[in-house]
């Protein structure tokens, strides 16, 4: 049969190479191919889009949220804070002026005034620390001890007259009222149990009559014994620059470390623990105030050593030598009610 004759349909075959099989497979079919349904995909695979996009969404929210509270931050509109200008929370000291010298002295200075006290014996001028906006001032009791007339200039320059409220001779302390002031800045007092040795530190006050003069250092040492006359008169307080002991402008006896300053501190002394540092304290410096690097009051300055002081009145070329006393913040606050009271006057 040739293959002309071949039925329709038909194939020739092939030989075999002993395994029985066709030596080339059988020809692809020739019916048109009909279309496959694509497969379901996987349901795990639908989920992964889903599980990621919520996980991106999660890290969104959270990346804006901080950056919500950063921006909040930085413009002062951030829930909780204090105000747009940034102040350090319980003190009047700035953020950007945090532990600077001259922005302590630019928030502290509007607080500290020069006390000037008239007496029989003669004038004396010290400083004093506003603790009240309707004009309650902290100063030294050697400050005003005797006078029959206290006058008080802020450093606006503004003069006011005080009436003495109380005094404490036992702890050199005293509180002054100003007559018909308000609105006044109050200084924040501080915690001077939180005060370290070697923490820099912040003097301010009105030696010799200078205004709101400025000096830094440092905590040279804590709980100092200082002796100081306890009993009113004594001159104490009186005669511009007439001593040092006391810094108020007058000859003020003093002592410490078994040795007095300014002649006799006579029979009825006080003594107290004070905070020595080495800013410079000169004579009007009394009643003014030691501050920390946040702008609190630590201490009220009320006494220094001055080589040329010591025994007698002579205070020719006296001076800060770096050996100055405060007595510490915490004592006056624990006797504030009693110096409202009347004191111990």
């Amino acid at each position: 049969m040739t293959e002309s004759q071949r039925p329709s349909g038909e194939y020739p075959t092939y030989p075999s190479y002993g395994n029985g099989d066709a030596a080339f497979p059988p020809p692809p079919s020739y019916a048109p191919a009909q279309p496959q349904p694509e497969p379901a995909a996987p349901r795990h695979r639908a989920r992964r889009p889903v599980a990621l996009l919520a996980a991106v969404a999660i890290a969104a929210g959270v990346v804006g949220g901080g950056t919500a509270a950063l921006v909040g931050e930085l413009t002062g509109r951030g829930g909780g804070s204090s105000s747009s200008a940034g102040v350090v929370p319980g003190t009047t000291v700035s953020q950007s002026d945090k532990g600077t010298v001259a922005g302590v002295a630019k928030a502290v200075s509007p607080m500290i005034v020069e006390i000037n006290a008239t007496s029989t014996a003669g004038e004396s001028t010290g400083s004093g620390v506003v603790i009240t906006s309707d004009g309650e001032i902290v100063t030294n009791n050697h400050v005003i001890s005797g006078a029959s007339s206290v006058k008080v200039q802020l450093s606006t320059g503004r003069t006011y007259t005080a009436d003495v409220v109380g005094t404490d001779p036992a702890k050199d302390l005293a509180l002054i009222k100003l007559q018909g002031a308000s609105g006044l800045k109050t200084a924040t007092l501080g915690d001077s149990s939180a005060v370290s040795v070697g923490d820099q530190v912040v003097a301010i006050g009105s030696p010799e009559g200078l205004t709101g003069t400025v000096t830094s250092g440092i905590v040279s040492a804590l709980d100092r014994d200082v002796t100081v006359a306890k009993e009113n008169g004594n001159g104490q307080g009186q005669g511009q620059g007439q001593g040092q002991g006391g810094l108020g402008g007058g000859q003020w006896p003093f002592e410490f470390g078994g040795r007095q300053f300014n002649g006799d501190t006579g029979e009825s002394t006080t003594t107290y623990k004070a905070i020595q540092t080495d800013a410079s304290l000169n004579p009007g410096n009394s009643g003014g105030a030691l501050i920390n690097m946040n702008g609190e009051i630590i201490g009220i300055n009320s006494a220094m050593y001055s080589a040329s002081s010591s025994g007698g009145s002579d205070s020719s070329g006296a001076g800060s030598v770096g050996l100055g006393f405060a007595i510490p913040v915490n004592t006056l606050k624990a006797d504030l009610a009693s110096l409202r009271a009347g004191g111990n006057s």
